[in-house]
Formats: structure tokens, sequence, C-alpha cells
């Protein structure tokens, strides 16, 4: 088997790194090379979204070079390109086959909506039909559609014949105040075609397909009562067979067995507290466990076909890991992570039958390289998302383990320049917090490390209490501690690095995007000595303008706000309660100079959070600068926009704490 990428292992570990208690990925051999431009770290993947048809025949996938940007369907048979969609002109989400000719392609356009004020994030389906090129839109607002709806992008079924999808939307006149969530039917060839197969309420949240191709649950949840309900058809009637009252949705329900008879629900063992794998009778409701639950990993993605018939799980952790109800599909599987030990490899789609696989391998010798592998055993090499950074340019990835000042084990990733790697002493360094708060990082090629770590520094991503993926009581460890213990978490990782030798405490700055942001703001105002240089990225400031501006977008009652009163302030978001741990109100406590980046058109934390910040600093007298990212959104999807980011923000660092 010839794989593109060699592993070379270092056998000799320094006793710096053994005291330490470092697990490398894949350590590398040091050899010198011209170190890559910033650049070629900031500019988006050159292929993403990997696809295979159900033959196994053809690919498809996202292609971007220069400013161009396209969606490629590729013969693996006759090794050539059928056709290309130009996406130059939206932002494709992710797509996937419905057929060996036609594809489902999902995508956001950012865009104003007929009655409503501003602009939102639209999410809308296409079929795309592979041999002529059509495109046509499979839901249309408007067209017995609500208006006032901006998820038109989810299928959640194919008939059995598979002329038909399903889609979940919003049905109504635009005047309606609570229009009903209903299952819609849409002929794939011709889209104007739909019929409403049932409907719902408007708390409706999901509905589930049957191996007949016809509706056999409705999920429902009440932000009013907070009242959570599943509902099963027996019969011509419709039966309620799940019923809780919670503010905050414990329970998820996410796929459905091979026979119709069972639910899939993704729940917290109460035991392991670790995120298990049930099964709900849609007979009669109850509950059974299976064998898939660990104690050591949560459950968290299902692989599923169209029709939502789970085949098997994937597992938290730096790494993936999967487990398969067929034992020969779990046998090919677990065979190919073993040709790629110590790294992440993400299977992306598989043909009829799970006969072909396509997956992503990234990590300390893979800069996110995709293959193709068969049951016979055979994997090849497909492309490279990154063709310009070489396997030596890439920065090695270790794990490791400290002690938090209250004694809570804090997991945390080190990426290392490659040229210290047999000498880690005293490194200047980046502590760089992961968004969310409740996710968490994984081992892979990450471009803000790598960037970073290419020029000399030494990048810590703790994951500090409230980061999901860890079990629930890590989870809700973090409840109430935004600006406390989240932030001694991240200050406790420059302490024991520096009392083991491996980084200069003088020369440490922090880098956050998103969460991370806020992290990186609160370490620049409630630990000013500590920090030389805060970058924060698409970043919240002002918890309470934060609660305001959600309380408008969701509404009063949703549960969005009751997660965040929870996260934030353990379930006390008073005004003063969260002012006490928003850095906008202490900005006369900043020492370090600070850069803001922030996406123009972000709809997740809006670019008022940097504005607020940056003219609170400003009126303080303090070293700050805004860079607004241009019709931009929260993940700065925008290569230009990305480059540009990078390249601030390393020159940023270097200008404060560079040698």
């Amino acid at each position: 088997m010839a794989i593109r990428r060699s592993i070379f292992l270092v056998n000799n570990l320094s006793k710096q790194l053994a005291s330490a208690l470092i697990v490398f990925s894949c350590m590398v051999t040091i050899t010198a090379f011209a170190v890559p431009a910033i650049e070629e770290y900031g500019r988006l993947p050159a292929v993403s979204n990997m696809r295979i048809s159900p033959s196994g025949n053809l690919l498809a996938f996202r292609k971007t070079a220069n400013d161009k940007d396209y969606l490629v369907v590729f013969d693996l048979q006759q090794q050539k390109i059928l056709h290309s969609v130009d996406l130059s002109a939206i932002n494709p989400q992710h797509f996937y086959f419905l057929d060996e000719k036609n594809l489902v392609l999902i995508v956001s356009d950012y865009m104003r909506i007929q009655g409503y004020r501003g602009m939102h994030n639209m999410s809308s389906a296409y079929r795309i039909q592979i041999e002529k090129g059509d495109v046509d839109q499979l839901l249309t607002p408007g067209y017995k559609i609500y208006l006032g709806q901006l998820g038109l992008g989810r299928v959640v079924g194919l008939n059995k014949s598979r002329t038909h999808v399903y889609m979940p939307a919003f049905i109504g006149e635009p005047h309606v105040e609570a229009p009903p969530m209903a299952l819609m039917r849409v002929n794939i060839k011709n889209p104007r075609k739909i019929k409403a197969v049932y409907t719902g309420r408007n708390h409706t949240v999901d509905f589930f397909i049957g191996p007949d191709g016809e509706p056999i649950a409705e999920e429902r949840y009440n932000d009013r009562n907070n009242l959570h309900q599943v509902l099963a058809r027996h019969g011509n009637s419709w039966e309620v067979i799940y019923e809780q009252e919670v503010e905050i949705r414990t329970a998820s329900f996410a796929g459905i067995t091979a026979d119709g008879k069972h639910l899939v629900m993704l729940q917290e063992d109460g035991k392991t507290k670790r995120n298990n794998y049930y099964l709900m009778s849609l007979a009669d409701g109850s509950l059974s466990r299976t064998n898939f639950g660990r104690p050591d990993r949560d459950v968290e993605e299902l692989y599923e076909d169209m029709n939502r018939v789970v085949y098997g799980v994937r597992y938290s952790g730096f790494n993936p890991s999967y487990s398969f109800f067929d034992s020969k599909i779990d046998t090919f599987v677990t065979s190919l992570l073993a040709k790629f030990p110590e790294h992440s490899v993400w299977l992306s789609s598989w043909s009829n039958g799970w006969d072909k696989v396509t997956f992503k391998v990234e990590g300390s010798q893979y800069a996110e390289d995709y293959f193709v592998a068969d049951r016979s055993g055979k994997i090849d090499y497909i492309t490279t998302a990154r063709p310009n950074i070489d396997v030596a340019d890439i920065n090695p990835i270790g794990t490791f383990q400290y002690s938090a000042s209250d004694g809570l084990k804090i997991p945390a990733l080190l990426t290392i320049p490659r040229d210290k790697i047999q000498n880690m002493k005293n490194l200047p360094a980046v502590i760089l917090p992961h968004g969310g708060p409740e996710s968490y990082d994984r081992i892979g090629f990450d471009f803000l490390p790598q960037v970073l770590a290419s020029r000399g520094y030494l990048v810590v991503q703790p994951q500090f209490r409230g980061s999901d993926g860890f079990g629930g009581d890590f989870v809700r460890a973090g409840y109430g501690e935004w600006g406390k213990k989240m932030q001694t978490d991240l200050s406790d990782a420059v302490t024991v690095l520096s009392k083991k030798g491996m980084l200069d405490p003088d020369h440490v700055c922090i880098v956050g995007w998103s969460y991370g942001g806020y992290a990186a703001l609160a370490g620049g105002a409630f630990s000013p000595e500590l920090y030389k240089c805060v970058v924060s990225i698409n970043g919240v400031s002002d918890l309470p303008k934060m609660m305001r501006s959600e309380r408008r977008d969701m509404g009063r009652d949703s549960w969005v706000l009751s997660y965040w009163s929870l996260a934030m302030a353990n379930g006390d978001a008073s005004n003063e309660k969260l002012k006490s741990i928003s850095p906008a109100y202490f900005s006369d406590q900043f020492k370090a100079p600070v850069l803001l980046i922030h996406g123009e058109r972000d709809k997740v934390v809006p670019i008022e959070q940097s504005k607020v910040m940056h003219s609170r600093l400003k009126k303080a007298g303090k070293d700050v600068q805004l860079i607004v990212a241009n019709d931009d959104s929260h993940g700065l999807i925008d290569g230009e926009n990305r480059v540009k980011a990078v390249k601030a923000v390393v020159e940023f660092v270097d200008q404060n704490i560079g040698r």
C-alpha cells in the first residue's frame, strides 16, 4: 500500500518532554526547510467536503484556488471531471449525492427577507443535475412556504422510489403570527411540485421518516411551557410517547433503527456522565440501553443514511474513534484508523453497503489529506487541502494534562515549533482558548496554531472546564465560571509550563476566536500582568449586551437565554452579575496592547461587541486597534479576509513577544 506522506518517529525524546508527560501525534524528523509564507496557512483549504456517490464511482468536492470556488464532480473510473458548478457568489455549507445523477447543495445567503428588518443568514437547499448542470432550489419561500424563516436547507428523508425528498418548513401566509411546521414532499425533478404530507405545530422541531417513506415521528419543544415531546404514528392517529418539562433539552433524538421501530436518542448516562446511545420504542416510548456507550468517551456523532437510519457512532476525543453495528464495517473502519496511528481520521462519506469510504487525515504528518478506501484494503490518495504545506512544514502536536489551581485535571494540546522539539526551553508562547465554550480542540491541521508555531511560538490550547467532549461533569464545572475559574484554567497552564522551563512567562500572548475571543479579552482585563498582548477574533466583550441581543433575536421565552444564563452565571444572569465578568466594563485595567478582528456581518457575535470594546479601550487611553473583515461572517469564510487576519495576528504577536 502506497500512502503519499510517510511517517517517521523520533525515538529519543528529551527528558524534559518525558517529565512533562507530553504525548505526541507521530513525531517527525527535523529537517531544515524554508518556512511557508504566512499566507499559505491563512488560505482556505484548496479541497473540502469530499463525498462519494452511492455506486462508489463518483466523487464530489469543493475546490478553491485564488478567487475561484467550484463544486467539482469527478469520475473515479474515467479519471476525469464530469462537471463543475461555480460557487463564488454563494456560501456553500455542504453537499451530498442523492443518487448518481443528482446532488443536494446546502448554501447560506446573507440577505434581506421581505417584511423583516435587517439582514439575515438564510439556509437553502438546491438540487444539481450532474449531467446537464441544471440547478433548482428545492423549497422557495413564498410559494406555499412561509416567508419569515431562515432554515430551508434540511432534507430529512427520501421516498422508496427516490423521486421525492422530505423537508421540514413553516407554511402559511406572511401575516400568520405562529405558522405551523409541516413535512413537505418535494419532487426532485420538478421542485415546484410540493405537498405537505403532515402538518405539525409552530413549536415542532423535527420529523422522522419510516422504511415505507412515510412520517413515523414528530418532535416538539415549546419554549413557553418548556415542554419537550415526541409523538409517534400509531395507525391513523398520533400519540405522545415521550414528554419532559425542561428549560433546556437534555435528550437529543437524532435517528431511527433500520426496522423503523425505534428512535435513536442521545443523552447523558447517569452513571458514567457520558453522552450515551439509547433506543426509544415508537410503540410505547420505553427506553433501552445499548452497548455503544463508553465510560471514557461521549457518543458525539451518528453515521446515518438519507432516511437517518443509523449505522454507527463516532466518539469524542482528541482523535476520533468509531463503532459500527455491522461487525464487518467495524473491522473495515478499525483497520483504516490503524494505518494512521495518533492522527485524526475523519470518515466523510460511504458508498452503498460501505464498500468504499472517503476520509480525511490530519495531524503531525498530514495537513488535511483525502483518501478513498475499499474493503479489500486498498487505500488511494486523492488530494490534499494544503498543496503548499509539505509534511516537513507541519509543526508537531502533543497532548498533556495539568492540574488547575483547585486540583481539576485539565487536558491540553501543544503545538511546538518543529525546530525546537529537542530543545523546548524558555519559549515565547501563545495561549489559544477555543470557542464555544461548550466545544473542544482536536488533533489536526489547525491553521492558527500551525502558523504561530511556524514562527517560533509554543501554542497552548487548554481544554478549560466547561469544554465539551470530556463528560457532563466537566461541562458543568464551567457553569458560572466565565471570567473566573475558566480563566484561571488558562493562566494555570502558563504557570505549569513556566515551572517546567518550557515557556517564558515574560513572553506570553493570548489569542482567541468567538468565546476564545472573550477569554482573551478577559485575560487582558482580569490578568493584566500575565499577557503581553491580546487578540480577540469575533469575540464577546459585553455580556449584558449579548443577552439583550439574544432576547431580541430568539424571543424572551427561548431556551437559548436559559442556556446562556446557566453557562455564564449558573442561572443568576442579572445585569450586575454579567457586567462583573464583562471585559468591556474593565477597560481601565488593561495593560497589554489589544488587537480586535471582526466580521462585518457576523450574526453569531455581532460586530458591535468589538466596536464597544474598541471604543472603551480608546477612551481609557489604551493601545488598541480594530480590523473589520468587510462583508464577512463569524468564521471569516472569505479567503482574502482570512489571510489578512492571519497576517495581522502574526505581525501583532511578533511586535509584542517576538525575539
